[in-house]
């Protein structure tokens, strides 16, 4: 086994004194590291502890510039091992994580209350948590089969909100949640916790505006109260009470930051939005409402992926970038229709909940 630690203090350090120049360069260790990781395709656990926080403060254009030229390299390596490895995203309270979260609290205490909070939002908090996720995955499956029964097109959105939106979807695509397999049959949870059924919308397709119901944590900053409007599939205007700018940076990052990669559709009535906390943290706070995603969608939403070329996927509708940004719009009047390839209109989510 191999350990691999990442501490905020030194990364903001780095942003706020090492030259740009440097920090944009990946070292030869670091592309033979890629290298070999895209190869071997080992088994992958991610523990999140950040601290919302952790960098507030940093130029925000050197650290756009670092992680544009640096994913520039590393993602060919990364597409190449999409679908292929089995990997999970779990939390761990940090101490700064954890006062942000319940600021009342003494620091112990915080950390305690984020542990019971996580445990019971992860499905860990009972005499089985193993029974219970097989349990959770057949459901999530479940609820899949019959999405992808229907032959959707299109989903519409709206809500009272402000919120009145239609995306397009890719005809030989499906709905996923839950576990997953490799390519190789393999299987695995990616995310813990995870109440999301989720699709990969056909880039170019989606028009009119949504309403955030969540604020957004986006590189150490919180972007609040914003709204999106899509025009021919494109992000064309963004508005933000706090920390518009980032926004509009976001959106800019490259050729397809402004599509959209992911619908996910979580019920508003779901464990974690009734935990009534926000995590500002993207794990737990994606999976507490439906959300949407700017940026990269994922390949394996799409029939037959496996045997297909990285162009022939992005010509299917895949869309492609650099970022992957998720955004909550789920509301407790929210309703979501499906339209199917005969137009027939099929309720999905009522009052913010699944309609069947």
């Amino acid at each position: 086994m191999v350990v691999e630690w990442s501490h905020q203090p030194l990364a903001k350090l780095n942003y706020k004194y090492a030259d740009e120049k440097l920090l944009s360069v990946l070292q030869k260790w670091e592309t033979e590291k890629l290298e070999w990781t895209a190869n071997e395709l080992p088994a992958m656990l991610y523990l999140e502890s950040s601290d919302p926080d952790g960098l507030k403060g940093i130029d925000q254009e050197k650290f756009t510039a670092v992680r544009t030229a640096r994913t520039k390299v590393t993602k060919p390596y990364r597409d190449r091992m999409e679908c292929k490895y089995q990997w999970c995203i779990a939390a761990v309270p940090g101490k700064a994580w954890a006062k942000k979260v319940f600021p009342d609290l003494m620091v112990n205490k915080a950390v305690e209350t984020l542990w019971d909070y996580i445990l019971k939002a992860s499905r860990a908090d009972g005499p089985d948590p193993v029974r219970e996720w097989a349990r959770h995955n057949d459901a999530l499956a479940s609820r899949c089969d019959h999405l992808n029964r229907l032959g959707l097109v299109s989903l519409e959105y709206h809500s009272s909100n402000g919120t009145d939106f239609k995306v397009g979807l890719i005809p030989d695509s499906v709905f996923m949640g839950g576990g997953e397999e490799t390519v190789k049959g393999r299987y695995f949870n990616p995310n813990i916790p995870s109440e999301e059924i989720f699709i990969s919308p056909k880039a170019g397709e989606a028009e009119g505006i949504v309403y955030s119901t969540k604020p957004l944590s986006y590189q150490g900053e919180l972007i609040e109260n914003f709204s999106v409007r899509f025009e021919g599939g494109r992000a064309v205007e963004v508005k933000a009470e706090k920390n518009q700018h980032l926004l509009e940076k976001m959106i800019a990052m490259d050729e397809g930051a402004a599509m959209l990669g992911e619908c996910a559709l979580i019920a508003y009535d779901s464990p974690i939005n009734n935990q009534g906390i926000l995590y500002y943290n993207t794990l737990f706070d994606e999976n507490a409402s439906c959300h949407l995603a700017l940026g990269r969608g994922f390949d394996n939403t799409l029939k037959g992926f496996e045997d297909m070329t990285k162009e022939e996927i992005h010509a299917k509708g895949i869309n492609d970038s650099m970022i992957h940004v998720d955004f909550m719009i789920g509301a407790k009047d929210l309703e979501i229709v499906g339209v199917t390839k005969n137009g027939e209109r099929v309720p999905i989510f009522k009052d913010g909940n699944w309609a069947f």
